[in-house]
């Protein structure tokens, strides 16, 4: 990788990646002999499945002001710059070279102060004494509640904090709508509240065998995640085209349905995403399921055109994606049976 005078990103696959390995991002980094360079937008001159690496949200804040703390200014940062800065630390299986990370470290942290402290962070100039620790247990974390990855009992968690505007039991409410989401039959990650309030899942993108490479939507089709730029009829249709397996369509079609009947509408193109395993594509374990206002109260992912759908606009998307009419008619009820029974 490199940029170009006009700071955009230039990419090659090495010979030898090229002979063994996959392409990493098949629509725009298609395994070929080839240089590619991106464009401007929406990705700032980068290409989506490195996007998907950096920090944006909280773990954008508090990477900008740990590099001031240190008399650094982050604006003057190149794009290489920023993914050294995440190295072996970021989401999926991509490690940057140069590494300038930190790591995850093994440590015992008092969750109740971290919790204390990200509220005021998110409320003042926050250089506090826990800076330092923010950033390296959260520096390269995406999404706008505060977090942080922690190692327990062998296993890597995301541990979620609520933001100043998130009522006091933002926590057990998405642990209870994990739950609900498996009762429902969509594949989810462990999820645990520990403390009886902090939610957090475990990282599907991290195994015993080692790093699963893992690309948002947003990622994949360069769509930008921070307006409404998707429709479940074109989320169907990648997953259908990436994994050619329709039994992964209807998986995605289920996370639909549960999104609209639980009003989760901040369902935006980084919120759905795709792993390569084992030479195959697919969907990955579902995440960020709870009722949520979205962009200006409507679904970010629009249904059938509608970011307020009814039924009918959903199953217009089942047939619009060639699913089965009547399977698609049998999830929205199983679905909505399980709901109406534990809500």
């Amino acid at each position: 990788m490199a940029l170009t005078p006009d700071e955009l990103c230039a990419f090659e696959y090495e010979p030898q990646f090229l002979s063994s390995g996959f392409s990493i991002s098949p629509f725009f980094l298609p395994l070929k002999n080839e240089l590619f360079i991106a464009k401007r937008h929406p990705f700032r001159g980068g290409f989506g499945v490195f996007d998907d690496s950096l920090p944006d949200g909280w773990g954008s804040l508090v990477l900008d002001r740990y590099l001031r703390s240190k008399g650094i200014d982050p604006y003057r940062l190149s794009l290489l710059q920023r993914l050294a800065l995440v190295g072996n630390t970021g989401r999926g299986a991509l490690e940057f070279r140069p590494d300038w990370s930190e790591g995850v470290p093994d440590e015992i942290i008092d969750f109740d102060l971290l919790a204390q402290e990200a509220e005021k962070a998110l409320t003042t100039e926050y250089s506090g004494d826990l800076l330092e620790t923010f950033y390296r247990f959260g520096g390269s974390s995406g999404g706008a509640r505060p977090k942080v990855f922690v190692r327990i009992e062998g296993k890597e968690w995301l541990v979620k904090f609520k933001t100043t505007h998130d009522p006091n039991d933002t926590g057990k409410t998405e642990y209870k709508y994990s739950l609900l989401a498996k009762k429902c039959g969509i594949k989810m990650p462990e999820t645990r509240l520990f403390e009886d309030r902090y939610f957090a899942t475990e990282r599907f993108d991290r195994t015993e065998q080692g790093k699963i490479h893992t690309v948002s939507a947003a990622g994949l089709l360069h769509a930008d995640y921070r307006e409404p730029s998707l429709d479940y009829e074109g989320l169907l249709k990648l997953c259908h085209i990436l994994t050619k397996n329709m039994e992964e369509v209807y998986a995605l079609f289920r996370q639909m349905v549960f999104n609209v009947f639980i009003k989760n509408r901040d369902d935006h193109a980084k919120n759905f995403s795709f792993q390569h395993i084992n030479g195959e594509w697919k969907l990955s374990p579902a995440y960020d399921l709870l009722p949520s206002r979205g962009f200006n109260g409507f679904h970010t992912t629009t249904i059938n055109g509608s970011g307020d759908p009814s039924e009918n606009d959903i199953l217009k998307v089942a047939e619009k994606a060639n699913l089965n009419a009547k399977r698609a008619e049998e999830i929205l009820e199983e679905v909505r049976l399980v709901l109406s029974s534990e809500l």
